[in-house]
C-alpha cells in the first residue's frame, strides 16, 4: 500500500494542502479561500480536494503536517486570552514600562500614544519572594497570601489564562511551580505559563512577555489544534499530527497545545524551509525566499542550505519583523526563522491620501471580502486588481478556473479610488500600483541582505507563492540578482516545506562565566542536562532514539558589555582547545559585524541545545525530458513599460513545458496555482528538477547571464 503525507498552511488569504506519495510520484494539491470564522473548515476542505485528486481516503495519510497564522493573528488583532500576570512585589509595572519604540511613521507622530500593555494593571498579581541570581531562595514564598490574592482576581473577573514571571526563575524554578500548583487548585480551566518552562532566560522583561504571550495564544491555540486533530479523525485520518514551529521544525500536536508561543511565524517558516530545500536540491545552497502570498511577501535568506534562525523577534506593533527592523510591539524570545516580512501581498489595498500619495498595503481585503475582482463584496483596488487590469492574470484561470474573477470589478476600482484621484487613466494607475508593490517588497529583500552585509548579486532568488512568480523577476531586478528560481507549483511551495522538515526541541539555559573560570567538565555538566531534555522531549514524540542529531551552541560576550553572540559547541566531551576556539570564534564574529576587536576578557552567558529527529520528507526529483514537440503558447495582451505598454504576449501552460525548454520575455507562464511573468529583457529555461529558472539577456547578445549556474557568473 502506498504511504502518503500531507502538508496544510493557512495563510492570510488562501489555504493550502498538498498530498505527496512517499517513494512514490504521487503529488496533489488544493487551494482554497481561508475561512477565518473557522480556520479548520477550509483546511478540511484543502485536504478533501486533494484527496480526491489522488484518490485515497483519510486513512491512507501516515502523517498530517500543519503550519498556521493563528497565534500572530491573535497577538497582531489583539483577540487573546484574558490574562493574569503574576510577578514579585515591585515589579507590577514591569509591562507597562516596557521597551516599546516608535516605528516606522509614528516616529513623527507628535500625538503619538504607545499601545497599552498586554495586561491591565487591574490582573496584575504582586507576590511576596525573592530569588538571588544563583537560584537560592533570598525570601521564601508567601503561598497564603499569594491564593488569597488570586481568589479575589478570580472573583472580580473572568481569567482565560495566567503568566507566571518571577525575578530569577531561570536558575531555580522552585518558586514559579508552587504558584501554578495554585493556580491550578484556584482557576482549574485556566491555562497557565511559567516563565521556566517557557524560556528560561535571564533578562526579565523579556522573559516577562514571551510568557504573557504564550499564555495569551494558548486557550485559543489548544481549542483550535485540538478542534482540527478530532476533526481529522472523524474523517478517518490515524497517524500522526504534527505543527509546524516558528523556528522551522516540527512538532506534535500534544506538544503545540503545552508551548503555543512556539506556532508564532508558523507558516512563514515553511515557505523559507521550502526554498532551502529547493536550493539544496539543485545545487544552489545559497538563495534568498521570496514568498508572496495574498496579504504579505516575506523575504529570507539562505546560505550554506540552511536558514538563519533569530531569537531576536517582536510581535504585536507596526508588523511582526526581526528585531533588526522596527524595534515596535513587544520581544518573544523563541527561535524563529529570520525573515523580513512587509504587507504587501496580492490583497493588498491600493489607496491615495489626501497628500495626493498613492500608497499599497499594509491592509489587506484578504479572502473575505477580497480583490474587487473576486466578486465577494470587495470594493477596494488591490494589487491583484492591478495584476488583473495589465493581462497578467488570466481572469477564467484562477485556481485552475475553479474561481472566475471579473476585470470589469477591478478597472471600477482602480478608476474610482486610484486613477480619478490622481488624474490617470487606469491603465496607468494600475501600473503604478504594480510598481509601488513592487519597491516595497524590495524592501525586505534589502532588509535579510543588504542590512546585513550580504551582496544579493552573488545570490539566487527562490520564488514562490500564489502571488510570488508575478513580481519575482521586477523585484530581483532591483539588486541585480542574477536568477530567479521558480519550482514546481511555487502556489503551494510552503505547504510542500512542511513535508522536508524535521521534528525539533530546543533547550537553554543561562549561567554566566567568566571565559578564566570556564572548565570543560562544567561546560559538560551543563550541556547534559540539556541534551537529556531535548533529548527526551523528541522521544516523547515517537522519534527514535536512533534518528536524534544533537547541536550545541553558546552565546558570549565581552566582560563589559550586555549583548551576546552565538557561536558552536561541538557536540562531544569538550577540551580546553574547544574553549579557545570557541572564544576566538566569538572575537571573530563580532569584528566582523562591529569592525573592531577589543581585548576586553569573555564570558559565557547562555547555553543551548537543539535536538533534530529526522523524518520521512518529500524529495525533489529530476524530470524526464518529453520527447513531443514544441509547446504552442496561447496569447493575451499584457502591459509592460519598457515595449510602451500592452503589447501581445506568449502564454505558456507549465505542464507542457518540459526539461530543456527555453523562451524569451516578454512571456506568461500559468498553472492552476500560480501565474509568472517574464518581462522583456529576460529569458526563462526549465531545468533538470521542472523549475523554471529566469535571467536577464547579456546586453548585445542572446547569451544569459549566470550560466549554466544558478549564482553569479
Amino acid at each position: 500500500m502506498s504511504r502518503w503525507y500531507a502538508g496544510i498552511d493557512i495563510g492570510g488569504t488562501f489555504t493550502d494542502a498538498v498530498l505527496v506519495e512517499v517513494g512514490g510520484d504521487g503529488l496533489h494539491s488544493a487551494k482554497e479561500l481561508t475561512t477565518h470564522q473557522d480556520p479548520a473548515r477550509g483546511a478540511l476542505e484543502a485536504l478533501r480536494g486533494s484527496m480526491e485528486q489522488a484518490s485515497i481516503g483519510a486513512g491512507e495519510i501516515e502523517r498530517v503536517v500543519h503550519a498556521t497564522t493563528l497565534a500572530t493573528n491573535l497577538i497582531l488583532e489583539r483577540r487573546g486570552a484574558r490574562v493574569a500576570f503574576v510577578t514579585p512585589v515591585g515589579f507590577g509595572d514591569l509591562l507597562a514600562i516596557g521597551s516599546d519604540r516608535r516605528g516606522d511613521a509614528a516616529r513623527y507622530d507628535l500625538l503619538y500614544e504607545r499601545e497599552p500593555p498586554p495586561v491591565p494593571r487591574s490582573r496584575t498579581l504582586e507576590v511576596r519572594e525573592r530569588l538571588a541570581a544563583d537560584g537560592s531562595v533570598v525570601t521564601p514564598l508567601d503561598e497564603a497570601a499569594a491564593r488569597a490574592a488570586l481568589e479575589a482576581l478570580a472573583a472580580r473577573e473572568p481569567i482565560d489564562a495566567v503568566a507566571i514571571c518571577l525575578l530569577h526563575a531561570h536558575a531555580s524554578p522552585v518558586h514559579e511551580r508552587a504558584l501554578a500548583a495554585i493556580v491550578r487548585q484556584v482557576l482549574p480551566d485556566a491555562h497557565v505559563a511559567e516563565s521556566a518552562e517557557i524560556w528560561p532566560e535571564y533578562r526579565e522583561y523579556e522573559r516577562a512577555t514571551t510568557t504573557v504571550m504564550a499564555a495569551y495564544v494558548g486557550p485559543e491555540v489548544a481549542r483550535y489544534v485540538g478542534r482540527l486533530e478530532r476533526a481529522l479523525r472523524e474523517l478517518g485520518f490515524a497517524g500522526s499530527f504534527q505543527i509546524m514551529q516558528s523556528n522551522g521544525g516540527l512538532m506534535s500536536a500534544a506538544t503545540a497545545r503545552q508551548r503555543p508561543i512556539h506556532l508564532v511565524e508558523s507558516g512563514p517558516a515553511a515557505g523559507v524551509i521550502a526554498a532551502a530545500h529547493f536550493g539544496r536540491a539543485i545545487g544552489a545552497p545559497d538563495v534568498i525566499s521570496f514568498d508572496m502570498g495574498g496579504t504579505t511577501a516575506k523575504a529570507g535568506l539562505v546560505r550554506g542550505g540552511e536558514p538563519g534562525v533569530t531569537g531576536d523577534f517582536r510581535v504585536g506593533g507596526s508588523a511582526s519583523a526581526g528585531a533588526r527592523r522596527v524595534q515596535t510591539g513587544l520581544p518573544v524570545k523563541i527561535p524563529v526563522i529570520d525573515l523580513a516580512e512587509v504587507g504587501a501581498g496580492g490583497g493588498s489595498i491600493a489607496s491615495v491620501d489626501a497628500g495626493g500619495a498613492l500608497s499599497v498595503g499594509p491592509r489587506s481585503a484578504g479572502s473575505e471580502p477580497g480583490p474587487a475582482c473576486y466578486g465577494r463584496g470587495g470594493e477596494l483596488p488591490t494589487v491583484t486588481d492591478a495584476d488583473v487590469v495589465l493581462g497578467y492574470l488570466d481572469p477564467g484561470f484562477l485556481l485552475g478556473g475553479r474561481m472566475r474573477i471579473e476585470p470589469a470589478r477591478s478597472e471600477a476600482a482602480i478608476r474610482e479610488h486610484v486613477a480619478r484621484p490622481l488624474g490617470l487613466d487606469v491603465d496607468a494607475a494600475a501600473a503604478g500600483i504594480h510598481e509601488i508593490a513592487n519597491a516595497s517588497m524590495a524592501s525586505a529583500i534589502r532588509i535579510v541582505t543588504v542590512e546585513r552585509g550580504v551582496d544579493p548579486r552573488e545570490l539566487s532568488m527562490v520564488a514562490f507563492g500564489g502571488a510570488g512568480p508575478v513580481h519575482a523577476v521586477r523585484v530581483a531586478s532591483e539588486y541585480e540578482i542574477p536568477a530567479v528560481i521558480v519550482p514546481p507549483r511555487p502556489g503551494v511551495s510552503s505547504a510542500l516545506g512542511l513535508l522536508v522538515s524535521d521534528a525539533t526541541a530546543d533547550e537553554l539555559r543561562t549561567r554566566i562565566l567568566d571565559g578564566d573560570a570556564v572548565q570543560p567538565a562544567g561546560l559538560d555538566a551543563i550541556f547534559a542536562g540539556l541534551e537529556s531534555r531535548a533529548r527526551a522531549r523528541l522521544q516523547k514524540e515517537g522519534i527514535d532514539a536512533g534518528a536524534i542529531e544533537l547541536q550545541r551552541s553558546a552565546e558570549l560576550r565581552f566582560r563589559f558589555q550586555a549583548h551576546t553572540l552565538p557561536v558552536p559547541v561541538p557536540a562531544r566531551r569538550l577540551t580546553p582547545a574547544d574553549i579557545e576556539r570557541a572564544a576566538g570564534a566569538f572575537r571573530d564574529a563580532y569584528a566582523g559585524l562591529y569592525g573592531v576587536r577589543p581585548a576586553d576578557p569573555v564570558q559565557w552567558v547562555g547555553y543551548r541545545v537543539r535536538a533534530t529527529g529526522r523524518l520521512g520528507r518529500y524529495e525533489l526529483r529530476p524530470q524526464p525530458r518529453h520527447t513531443r514537440g514544441e509547446p504552442r503558447p496561447a496569447a493575451r495582451r499584457a502591459h509592460f513599460a519598457e515595449l510602451g505598454g500592452y503589447v501581445d504576449t506568449p502564454v505558456y501552460a507549465r505542464d507542457e513545458l518540459a526539461p530543456g525548454f527555453r523562451c524569451e520575455g516578454p512571456a506568461i507562464v500559468e498553472e492552476p496555482t500560480s501565474t509568472c511573468v517574464i518581462p522583456p529583457g529576460h529569458a526563462a529555461t526549465v531545468d533538470a528538477f521542472g523549475s523554471l529558472v529566469i535571467r536577464p539577456r547579456a546586453r548585445g547578445s542572446g547569451a544569459l547571464h549566470g550560466e549554466p549556474g544558478y549564482g553569479r557568473a
